[in-house]
């Protein structure tokens, strides 16, 4: 009994953040806060499968049903000079991976395999701070060989650009250039000390400026808390990529993240949704690690629970699942791929 005239309050009840979001998100289409995905990746294990679904309607209301394949290949693997604590690219790392170009022609072939796999995208990709004279000139040979045999679009991925770069890559027909920010600005420090978060976003500025498709994304699980994952999902809504690539941290022998854990698979999916719940109308890609971290059984929830695009094939240093397996569980799921003329 408490004493006669006294008011008693009680605290307004916590709206639970699934309800909020199916209202904001599904409804609305407003990506969540940043808090508000530290609440999502904050949630018992118990709320995966709900979350999953609602990823997946969001998915569905403002991307479709439709999901987009893209293949990569290295044009220049190793001895870069950068220190992505990552990367078994790096020089200065006792990694196994060794400097390395690939010719045009292998370039070609590459290209029309990624093109039999259904894949509307091909990314060229090199292992450098930024592209000199000879990879700029090599990219261009590379492109003009291609598009007299593949009808395929092109990416490239040729790290930090000057203006005058970006504007020959344009001048080039580039049609979407990726250039990762790889975590959030306060964790970066701890992955990369070689150059600067804020350089990576100069040259995402410029590339959106330059009017070619800007695709940025990361890694999870470089030992980032889940304040920096939900940080990192905020700093790619104020950026609004047109793709969003996904990786999980697969810890390569000879890099300073070798020793690191693999993220367990509910977290990697609850970061999955989160990043859907955060970025409703954005390509969320499946990419590097989700072999590793997810299996067969994760990457099918992950398509159930938010991703729209997948990357096939192998990755730059480690291997992928043959294209056939991941096209074969789009057929299954009923997810279209997207086709070539839709995105031209």
């Amino acid at each position: 009994m408490f004493p006669k005239g006294l008011i008693v309050t009680q605290a307004p009840a916590r709206t639970d953040i699934l309800a909020t979001a199916r209202e904001q998100v599904l409804e609305r289409g407003e990506g969540l806060s940043e808090a508000q995905v530290l609440e999502v990746l904050r949630l018992d294990d118990d709320r995966l499968e709900e979350l999953l679904a609602l990823a997946h309607d969001v998915r569905m209301k403002w991307c479709g049903p439709e999901v987009e394949v893209e293949g990569i290949i290295s044009l220049k693997t190793g001895g870069c000079p950068e220190d992505c604590h990552f990367c078994s690219q790096s020089g200065l790392f006792q990694s196994p991976v060794r400097a390395a170009w690939l010719d045009i022609p292998s370039l070609v072939e590459a290209a029309k395999q990624t093109a039999k796999s259904g894949a509307s995208e091909f990314c060229i990709v090199a292992a450098v701070r930024g592209p000199d004279a000879r990879l700029l000139a090599q990219v261009a040979a590379g492109i003009e060989a291609i598009r007299n045999e593949v009808d395929i679009q092109i990416a490239c991925s040729l790290g930090m650009l000057t203006q005058e770069q970006v504007d020959q890559l344009a001048a080039m027909g580039v049609h979407r250039y990726n250039h990762n920010l790889e975590t959030s600005k306060s964790h970066f420090p701890n992955v990369v000390t070689t150059h600067t978060w804020e350089e990576r976003w100069d040259t995402l500025r410029m590339v959106r400026a330059a009017g070619m498709e800007v695709c940025c994304g990361g890694i999870l699980g470089m030992g980032e808390s889940l304040e920096q994952r939900a940080e990192f999902a905020a700093n790619l809504a104020e950026l609004e990529p047109d793709e969003v690539p996904l990786n999980f941290l697969n810890p390569r022998p000879g890099t300073p993240f070798g020793d690191l854990e693999v993220l367990p698979a509910s977290e990697a999916l609850k970061s999955v949704a989160a990043f859907r719940l955060a970025l409703p109308r954005t390509i969320l890609r499946f990419a590097g690690g989700r072999e590793i971290t997810l299996g067969d059984l994760g990457a099918k929830q992950g398509i159930l629970g938010g991703i729209n695009a997948v990357i096939v094939g192998n990755y730059l240093t480690t291997l992928g699942r043959p294209a056939e397996q991941d096209l074969d569980l789009l057929g299954e799921l009923q997810m279209p791929i997207k086709a070539l003329n839709s995105t031209l």
